[in-house]
């Protein structure tokens, strides 16, 4: 028979949570590159949903977020859409930066797949068979007109993504498991990425996961596992 400890441990276990927010629209979110490390700012449209899913946050979250439980990625575009949702005060966590695409960076799969003459996947297919182009940082002008540097790097495996999410993991899990409400305002990828660890998948399927712009999910506890809640909110 349960104590009462442990079964208010449990209840505060259960009450906890973790929410998963994408970033509002980018250029190139809205024209399908990949964009990982690249410092990339919201679209007028982006700023628009950031605002729109501060507000959802607030009906669905209406006692907020715990003291010290929001985090944000230290890229732009996730900086932009934390403090149009609301969320002035957040700790910048480095480890909810995007997945590094490597030479991936700013290129559509279809792009790839023509130069590579074969289907590529970015779940499936590891970034550093792309090094062979040739191709490095460089700058590219936006839609607006304005200038982005694109970072291109050796690229991060599935595998080390996922490493990365569990080291946030650890360090968010024991927060939630004490009742907390925690925020965790990212990128695409990586946040489905994430959700697969939290709930002990492959991190391949995160690929049937898609998480639109400025969306979030929930993640928790029931009954001693951990659960996907909602999602695409």
């Amino acid at each position: 028979m349960a104590t009462v400890d442990q079964a208010a441990g449990k209840e505060a276990s259960e009450t906890g949570c973790l929410v998963l927010l994408r970033h509002g629209q980018t250029a190139w979110s809205l024209s399908g590159q990949y964009t990982g490390r690249t410092d990339i700012p919201l679209t007028e449209e982006g700023e628009r949903q950031a605002a729109a899913a501060g507000v959802r946050l607030s009906s669905d979250f209406p006692e907020g977020f715990d003291a010290g439980c929001v985090f944000v990625s230290p890229l732009m575009r996730a900086r932009q859409t934390a403090r149009l949702s609301g969320f002035d005060r957040f700790e910048i966590m480095p480890e909810l930066v995007e997945r590094d695409y490597g030479h991936a960076e700013g290129r559509r799969r279809r792009d790839i797949q023509r130069h590579l003459g074969r289907d590529w996947d970015v779940w499936t297919d590891d970034p550093s068979v792309l090094t062979h182009d040739g191709s490095g940082d460089r700058q590219e002008v936006l839609p607006d007109g304005s200038l982005v540097q694109v970072r291109v790097t050796g690229g991060e495996s599935l595998a080390a993504a996922a490493a990365r999410t569990r080291g946030i993991i650890e360090r968010v899990a024991p927060l939630v498991d004490e009742g907390r409400r925690v925020l965790l305002v990212s990128h695409a990828h990586i946040l489905r990425v994430l959700a697969t660890q939290w709930m002990g998948l492959d991190p391949s399927a995160a690929k049937l996961m898609r998480l639109y712009t400025a969306h979030y999910g929930v993640l928790g506890n029931y009954q001693g596992d951990r659960v996907l809640k909602t999602w695409n909110c």
